[in-house]
């Protein structure tokens, strides 16, 4: 008998550090499910210049981030996951542009990207802006140079990101990651447990 498959819509952004957490947590699931996942990316920080800048500029104060960072390499450390000192955001529009063209090409080379978007930009502090930063990470995953382009240059990709925006409004989604198991929500982070038992929920659901 085959695995469960079940379908979950998540709502992510490569920049937000929890979504690297949450993205491999998601993953850690697959042994036991077979997850058709509709990725709704949304760029949580448009305003972000191009090159990049320090991550002063988001706002938070000293100590709540620095208990966040703290939670969040506790995490990591938990799941096996490496992240480097994160002194620096990025502008994500070109990477998730990127990762909707990706798609087309099919999962296994999907994924391949998806992941080594996040370990470049969270271990390695790599400038998710910076269009030869991204062609690299293109390249070394298996996407062709014409999907690169594409992704930058035909607005149907723009069109994706404007609808999930609208979509991601529309179901009020007030944070990333936040994933959707049939109409359940999970938001954030959150323990490996919470999302096994979502799916479980969903899968007595159709039962």
């Amino acid at each position: 008998m085959g695995k469960p498959q079940l379908l979950v819509t998540v709502f992510s952004d490569y920049i937000c550090p929890f979504c690297y957490i949450g993205n491999h947590r998601l993953s850690l699931l697959r042994d036991k499910y077979d997850f058709k996942v509709y990725w709704r990316f949304i760029e949580i920080h448009p305003e972000t210049p191009i090159e990049g800048q320090s991550v002063d500029s988001l706002g938070y104060q000293p100590d709540q981030w620095r208990l966040m960072m703290d939670n969040l390499r506790r995490m990591a450390e938990e799941d096996g996951l490496k992240i480097g000192e994160h002194l620096m955001t990025a502008n994500s529009h070109r990477v998730l542009l990127l990762a909707e063209a990706a798609k087309e090409l099919g999962s296994e080379i999907f994924y391949r990207l998806n992941d080594r978007i996040y370990s470049a930009y969270f271990t390695e502090g790599k400038n998710l802006g910076d269009e030869k930063v991204l062609t690299m990470i293109a390249e070394e995953t298996g996407v062709p140079a014409d999907i690169v382009q594409r992704a930058w240059s035909d607005p149907k990709y723009e069109k994706i990101l404007t609808e999930n925006l609208g979509a991601a409004i529309a179901n009020q989604v007030s944070g990333t990651p936040t994933f959707f198991f049939g109409e359940k929500r999970v938001t954030g982070a959150v323990p490996l447990k919470v999302l096994q038992d979502a799916a479980e929920y969903i899968e007595k659901q159709k039962n």
